[in-house]
């Protein structure tokens, strides 16, 4: 199974920051290895000698069938469902491998770091890029987001990222996230929801 995630995927939620916001040109891939995938509402055990861990809540997409150079037109017939996941990131590592051009594997891909909620048959869903999502943490919401706002649609996600990777069954798409990302601490209570359905649950010890 392969991780991939997108970074700088949503455009900025304020107007006067979406004149000064400059788009990618073409989507912002990474990896996270398979040891990051947690699922079944296990808990996450936060490495706190990794500092600062953030939150970024994203809606996830599940590869069904094994594609390579998919046209964007196609790519609707590669994922079969969608669910509500969490791209742990740590911050401090993510500085300083943006501050000197180093790789994100650390900051991105450690055990965990990687949360998928349950899956939701994409036939169930009438439009996946027009889709509400939020994040609660101990009861208060954190951070929303609707996928109408993604820079680049999940089609033009597989199309792309299929022209590099060979795409697998049950290969995992993150989308990227919306504003509002933040910190975790030990013992909080994060809960996922994805068109009003709650999908994520699970505790940070």
């Amino acid at each position: 199974m392969k991780i991939f995630g997108l970074a700088k995927n949503y455009f900025p939620a304020e107007a006067e920051a979406r004149k000064a916001f400059q788009a990618p040109a073409e989507p912002i891939v990474f990896l996270k290895p398979n040891t990051a995938y947690l699922h079944n509402h296990k808990p996450f055990f936060v490495p706190q000698f990794m500092g600062r861990i953030d939150f970024e809540t994203e809606v996830v997409v599940r590869i069904c069938r094994l594609g390579k150079g998919i046209a964007e037109r196609f790519a609707r017939r590669y994922y079969d469902a969608l669910t509500v996941g969490i791209d742990f990131t740590a911050h401090d590592y993510l500085v300083n491998a943006q501050q000197n051009g180093l790789p994100w594997d650390l900051c991105k891909g450690f055990d965990g770091a990687a949360v998928v909620g349950e899956w939701v048959a994409a036939e169930r869903l009438e439009n996946p890029d027009n889709l509400h999502f939020r994040l609660d943490i101990n009861g208060r919401t954190v951070q929303t987001g609707c996928t109408a706002d993604m820079i680049f649609s999940i089609d033009r996600m597989i199309s792309y990222i299929s022209r590099f990777y060979t795409l697998r069954t049950g290969d995992l798409i993150y989308t990227g996230t919306p504003a509002g990302s933040g910190s975790v601490s030990i013992g909080d209570r994060l809960e996922g929801w994805l068109e009003g359905e709650q999908l994520l649950s699970f505790n940070c010890k």
